[in-house]
C-alpha cells in the first residue's frame, strides 16, 4: 500500500488524488485525518503506526522551525524502518534553493532518508507557481513585490503531485535517484502583464518591514523564509531549468504563468469582496 503524508493539504492531497486517478491504490496520512485515511502525527512518535506502508511518499512537514521538522521527519522514518516500509520518496526542495531560509531543514532530511538504509527517491520540488502569484502585493493601481526583474523557475503544484504519483506507483525504477522539478522562468512583469496591470518594485528592507509590521498571523520563522524567497528571485538564483519534470511527467509541464496569474487573481481585493461579501478582509 501507499501512503501520502500531510494528506489534507495542498501537495499531499493533490498527490493523492493523481495516484487514485492512475487507478493505483494509496491512502492518506494526517492528524486531522477524513474518511479513509490513517491518522498520523508527527508531533506523537510513540502513537505513530506504517503497518502495511509498502511505499511511503513523506511530503515535508514544514511551517515549523527547523528542529521541529527535522524531529518530525526523523520519528516518521524510524517509524519506516521498524514498519517495514519498502521504499521513501520524499518532497524535498530544488538544488537551486540552498539559500533560502528552510532549506537546511530539506537537507537534513535528505541526509536522515539515506541514512535510514531503505530505498529511497527525492524529489526537489521547485516553488510553486501558485506561491509566486500569491506572494504578489495589489495596490491601488497595480501589484507591487519585491523580486524587481528576477525570474523564477516557477512548477504548478498540480505537475509536482503528478511526479510523485508517477514515482511512488513504480518506485524501483526511481530508487537512488534525485530529480530536481522546475519549471519554466517567470517574472513579476509577466504576471502583472497577464493581469492587465503595472508592477512596481519594492525594496527588500520596505518587504521585511511590511511582514513584520503589517501582515498578520505571521508566525516567527516566516517573515525570513519569504525574505529569503525575495532576495533569491530578485538576484537571480532561482531561474535556472533542467529537463527532470518533463522527462518524469512524459509530457510538456503545466504553463508556471497561468498558475501564478490564477493565484494572484484570487487576491485581487474585489475577488474577495465577491467571495466574501460579508468579510471583505477575508483572504
Amino acid at each position: 500500500m501507499i501512503l501520502v503524508t500531510g494528506a489534507n493539504g495542498n501537495l499531499g492531497s493533490a498527490t493523492l488524488a493523481a495516484l487514485r486517478a492512475r487507478g493505483v491504490a494509496a491512502t492518506g496520512g494526517s492528524r486531522t485525518p477524513g474518511a479513509g485515511m490513517r491518522r498520523l502525527d508527527f508531533d506523537d512518535p510513540a502513537g505513530l503506526d506504517l503497518t502495511g506502508v509498502s511505499t511511503l511518499v513523506l511530503i515535508s512537514a514544514g511551517y515549523a522551525e527547523d528542529d521541529q521538522v527535522v524531529g518530525r521527519h526523523t520519528a516518521v522514518l524510524d517509524t519506516a524502518v521498524r514498519d517495514g516500509v519498502r521504499h521513501v520518496v520524499y518532497t524535498s526542495l530544488t538544488g537551486a534553493g540552498e539559500h533560502l531560509g528552510f532549506a537546511l531543514a530539506h537537507r537534513a532530511t535528505e541526509r536522515l532518508v539515506r541514512a535510514s538504509g531503505l530505498p529511497w527517491t527525492i524529489l526537489r520540488n521547485g516553488l510553486y507557481a501558485e506561491l509566486f502569484g500569491g506572494l504578489l502585493m495589489w495596490a491601488e493601481d497595480g501589484v507591487e513585490s519585491a523580486f524587481g526583474d528576477g525570474a523564477l523557475a516557477a512548477v504548478a503544484r498540480e505537475d509536482l503531485a503528478d511526479a510523485a504519483a508517477i514515482v511512488a506507483a513504480h518506485p524501483t525504477r526511481h530508487e537512488g535517484r534525485v530529480h530536481d522539478l522546475v519549471g519554466m522562468p517567470i517574472t513579476a512583469v509577466q504576471v502583472a502583464d497577464r493581469l492587465g496591470v503595472p508592477h512596481r518594485t519594492i525594496g527588500l528592507g520596505e518587504y521585511r518591514r511590511r511582514l513584520l509590521e503589517e501582515t498578520p498571523g505571521l508566525l516567527p520563522f516566516q517573515p525570513p523564509m519569504l525574505a529569503s524567497i525575495a532576495t533569491g528571485i530578485r538576484h537571480g538564483f532561482l531561474d535556472g531549468t533542467t529537463p527532470d519534470l518533463a522527462d518524469l511527467l512524459g509530457r510538456p509541464a503545466r504553463d508556471p504563468l497561468a498558475s501564478a496569474v490564477a493565484a494572484a487573481s484570487a487576491t485581487r481585493p474585489e475577488a474577495r469582496i465577491q467571495r466574501h461579501p460579508a468579510s471583505p478582509c477575508s483572504t
